[in-house]
C-alpha cells in the first residue's frame, strides 16, 4: 500500500509499506479521506519525535477481519490507544495511559495510507446524513468540544479565542453553538468571515478593542498567541491552551502568578457529540476546507499545507486506478 511516512532522516517520504494486520481486538479500516492539521506540520518540525505513518484525522470504512462485526461500516476513530491496564486506565483516563500510543503521532502509524488499523473499540460509525467531507472533522470538531467542558459555565462575558486557523474556527463555531458569546481573534479576514453564521464577533488582531476577557482559549498555533492570551485575561482569569507545537515558551511567571491566572491544557474530546453536531448541521466544517490532493500527491499537499493562510487540506487515500 501507498503510505506518507516520516522517517529518521527528518524527511517526509512517499513509499510502498506492506498492508498492516490487525491483532487480536483489532479491524482493518480502508482509508477514504484523512486531514492534515496543525500538528502533523508539527511533526515535521520533530514533534514527539515522532516516526511512522503520518496521520490522525480520517473518515474510512472497515475492511477485515472478515468476522468483523463492523465489517463494511462507515468509521472514525479515537486516535489514543491505550493498554486498558495501567492506574490512569483503571481510573477512566484511557487518554492519558501511561503507555498510550496516539495514531500518526506517538509510537503507532497513522491515516495517511491506504489502510491502517485501530482497536475495535477505538470505533464510532459515522451516520448515513454526515458526507464524509464532513465526517474527516470529526476528531478536531471533538478537541473543539472538549473546551466547553472546562469552562465556568454559565458566562456572564465573553469567552476570546485567539487564532482563526483550523483549529481556533471549529472552537468558536462550537461554543457559539453552546449559546456562549464568543469573539474571534485572528489575522486572516476570509478565515473570520466563516465564523459570522454563527453569531460570532471577530476582529483582527491590529483592530482589537480595548478591554480584558474573564475566559480565553488560546489555538493560535504559536508562542505570540499565549504573550497575547496572558496580556488580556483579567486577573483571577482562565486560559485554556489547545496549541500544539514544538520548542518550549518562555513563560514569564510574574504574568501568572501576579494575576493569579489559571492555565489550563485541553487536548482530545468526545466523538460522539461531535457526529451529533454534524449530523443536525449545527455545524459545517466543509467551508474550511482549502484544497484537496490525492495519497499519490501527498508531499505536495503537505508543502500546500504550510503556506500562510491555509485552512483545511485534506488526503484522498482510496487506491487509484
Amino acid at each position: 500500500m501507498l503510505a506518507l511516512y516520516y522517517g529518521a532522516n527528518q524527511q517526509a517520504v512517499l513509499q510502498e509499506l506492506p498492508q498492516p494486520e490487525p491483532q487480536p481486538g483489532e479491524v482493518l479500516i480502508r482509508v477514504t479521506l484523512a486531514g492534515i492539521c496543525g500538528t502533523d506540520l508539527q511533526v515535521l518540525r520533530g514533534y514527539h519525535g515522532f516516526q511512522g505513518v503520518m496521520g490522525h484525522e480520517f473518515v474510512g470504512v472497515v475492511a477485515g477481519p472478515q468476522n468483523s462485526s463492523r465489517l463494511g461500516q462507515r468509521v472514525v476513530g479515537e486516535i489514543n490507544v491505550s493498554c486498558g491496564a495501567c492506574d490512569l486506565c483503571r481510573r477512566s483516563l484511557p487518554r492519558h495511559c501511561r503507555q498510550r500510543q496516539v495514531i500518526g503521532l506517538k509510537g503507532r502509524d497513522g491515516a495517511f495510507a491506504h489502510y491502517l488499523t485501530l482497536p475495535a473499540a477505538n470505533l464510532v460509525t459515522v451516520p448515513a446524513q454526515v458526507e464524509d467531507e464532513a465526517a474527516v472533522f470529526t476528531e478536531p470538531l471533538a478537541a473543539a468540544l472538549a473546551v466547553p467542558e472546562i469552562l465556568p459555565l454559565p458566562l456572564k462575558s465573553p469567552v476570546l479565542v485567539v487564532g482563526d486557523g483550523r483549529l481556533g474556527l471549529l472552537i468558536a463555531m462550537s461554543l457559539a453553538r453552546s449559546e456562549v458569546e464568543v469573539h474571534l481573534l485572528g489575522h486572516h479576514e476570509a478565515h473570520l468571515a466563516l465564523a459570522h453564521p454563527y453569531g460570532v464577533t471577530t476582529f483582527l488582531e491590529k483592530e482589537m478593542p480595548a478591554g480584558d476577557y474573564e475566559v480565553i482559549v488560546e489555538a493560535s498555533g504559536a508562542a505570540p498567541g499565549l504573550d497575547l492570551a496572558l496580556a488580556r485575561v483579567r486577573p483571577r482569569g482562565l486560559v485554556v491552551l489547545k496549541s500544539t507545537y514544538t520548542g518550549r515558551y518562555p513563560l514569564d511567571s510574574a504574568a501568572v502568578v501576579v494575576p493569579e491566572v489559571r492555565l489550563v491544557g485541553s487536548r482530545c474530546g468526545p466523538f460522539g457529540p461531535a457526529l451529533r453536531m454534524l449530523a443536525r448541521k449545527w455545524i459545517d466544517p466543509r467551508p474550511l476546507i482549502d484544497r484537496r490532493f490525492p495519497l499519490s500527491q501527498g508531499l505536495a499537499a503537505l508543502e500546500w499545507a504550510q503556506r500562510p493562510g491555509v485552512l483545511k487540506v485534506l488526503l484522498d487515500c482510496r487506491e487509484e486506478g
